[in-house]
């Protein structure tokens, strides 16, 4: 009777085993499909963002695959394998490395690869002429002798500025190609093929390349930086309001009908666009002086001076900075005493962003900025921010009472503190002269001041609760000034790039035409800057 319990109660517990095994790998097969689901979700999410950002980044990688698609024809269709033969490789390789985002980079590098190919060819036959009269041993002697100045010459051109910016990467393809062909040379008769076979894979290569960027959906690199200057006016010009606007946000009254969060990031967005220009304006305004007339005009087009713009927006830049500096400082003024100087702050702030505005406006309609642009309400404005400082001036100055309470709590906390106030070092040097009494006095008597005493003499400084926001309108006053400097710069731009003359209608209906389309988020620019590699 026991038996068959026992052989039940074991079923029973097979089976039991059984079903939660089989229901956790269940849960586990779950589990990994979802994590393999969310893995292929985020990649298409990554992809999706990637191209919503710049459309034109889904363009350029398809003309990328086109392009290398026919230069794969030299390998795939006998007749033209036949006349090129191995040396087709050259073709693809030129493609994978000339072909860049936008037309300026791919013309730089295009006609530097192209350039230094046929230099380093022609040098290369010329020394193979006159080496192969010699005899072998001064032949070989020649050649390393060559290669050796060659190299010297080649790196030594490469520290040159001018070189280094424009031609630097012509001198690698030189230099390479130059070696290549010469020490081949020494175990090959006949040089000429070699260096003709490269030359002609290289242009069909580079010829591919410059039809991709220049005849199809073309990318120019002097619109890049022409809108890009734009929105690093319009990026300050938001940056400097929402700062404002954050500054004298009152979270009691107004409660949360600001967020602060996204302002924040507004705020840092602004400028950061303008502090991380440097070398995307650089290199732009190289890439876009390789490039053609693409528009109406055929004179050369100033594009240093949207350099000479950038660095000075970048100077006005760093006030946005130290104005988003004044919102996260320990010491801070109380809201009311903001409230008292809150209209005319918002009013220059105001007056400012509108005046950088007008000058992105302009810019973006290719038009001279208006004469009238630093208006009276600027002016006004700093006027009466510098008479509601005027009006309050005790609160830029402390009382009597309060030096007078500074005086005893620092004296009180003077004598309590400093006999037991000694830094670790002080402690060390006490410690290795121990047995020396007047080494010992002499380093506890010297007024050593603690962190923590600093920080109570701060509080017990009681500063002027004005004081913090005395550097904020500074900041204010200070942007509204280097106004000037901005306003010339874009005035100099609308000179030498013979932008028309100030209409007001028609930089408006430009503008709301330019608002209808859509826009090219240039803050991924930066990352189409073009490394400076050789194959």
């Amino acid at each position: 009777m026991v038996l068959p319990q026992l052989h039940l109660a074991m079923s029973l517990a097979g089976n039991f085993s059984f079903h939660e095994t089989k229901q956790c790998w269940l849960k586990r097969m779950a589990n990994f499909a979802d994590i393999i689901s969310t893995f292929f979700a985020s990649i298409w999410k990554s992809w999706y963002r990637v191209g919503r950002d710049d459309p034109r980044r889904v363009v350029h990688a398809v003309k990328v695959g086109l392009a290398l698609t026919l230069v794969s024809f030299l390998y795939i269709f006998e007749p033209l394998f036949k006349g090129v033969g191995k040396n087709a490789m050259w073709a693809v390789m030129t493609v994978v490395v000339v072909l860049e985002f936008t037309a300026g980079a791919t013309l730089c590098k295009g006609l530097n690869r192209g350039f230094g190919t046929l230099c380093a060819g022609s040098l290369a036959f010329l020394i193979e002429v006159v080496a192969e009269k010699s005899g072998k041993t001064f032949r070989a002697v020649f050649v390393g002798l060559s290669v050796f100045i060659i190299g010297f010459v080649s790196t030594y051109l490469r520290f040159f500025p001018q070189i280094k910016k424009n031609f630097d990467y012509g001198v690698l393809v030189f230099l390479l190609t130059f070696n290549l062909i010469s020490v081949s040379s020494f175990r090959e008769e006949n040089v000429v093929p070699l260096a003709r076979d490269r030359l002609f894979t290289i242009a069909i290569g580079c010829g591919i390349c410059l039809f991709m960027s220049i005849v199809i959906f073309p990318n120019w690199s002097g619109e890049d930086l022409h809108e890009y200057t734009v929105r690093k006016l319009e990026g300050l010009a938001t940056s400097i309001e929402a700062c404002v606007s954050l500054y004298f946000h009152d979270q009691e009254k107004e409660g949360s009908t600001l967020d602060v969060k996204s302002t924040k990031e507004m705020i840092s967005k602004g400028y950061r666009i303008v502090l991380d220009s440097k070398s995307s304006d650089e290199t732009l305004a190289m890439f876009a002086s390789w490039e053609p007339r693409h528009s109406r005009h055929c004179y050369k087009y100033p594009w240093q001076q949207y350099v000479k713009l950038g660095t000075v927006l970048r100077h006005f830049g760093y006030s946005a900075v130290s104005l988003h500096g004044c919102l996260e400082s320990e010491i801070q003024t109380p809201p009311s005493v903001r409230a008292l100087f809150r209209d005319p702050c918002i009013r220059v702030a105001t007056e400012i962003s509108k005046v950088l505005l007008d000058l992105a406006s302009c810019i973006r309609a290719h038009h001279r900025c208006s004469p009238d642009v630093l208006s009276d309400h600027l002016h006004q404005a700093l006027h009466d921010l510098n008479s509601a400082i005027r009006s309050q001036p005790r609160l830029f100055l402390n009382s009597k009472n309060n030096r007078s309470t500074f005086k005893h709590a620092v004296n009180s906390n003077w004598m309590v503190s400093l006999p037991s106030a000694k830094s670790d070092a002080a402690a060390f040097v006490e410690k290795r002269n121990n047995n020396n009494n007047s080494n010992e006095n002499r380093v506890r008597d010297q007024p050593v001041l603690r962190p923590t005493l600093s920080k109570i003499a701060m509080l017990s400084l009681e500063f002027s609760e004005a004081l913090p926001f005395a550097a904020f309108a500074a900041l204010l006053v200070e942007m509204a000034a280097r106004l000037e400097l901005i306003i010339e710069e874009v005035e100099e731009l609308g000179r030498q790039a013979s932008f028309k003359e100030f209409d007001e209608e028609l930089v408006s209906i430009e503008v709301r035409r330019n608002e209808t389309k859509e826009n090219v988020k240039i803050r991924d620019l930066p990352s189409h800057a073009v490394p400076q590699a050789v194959d």
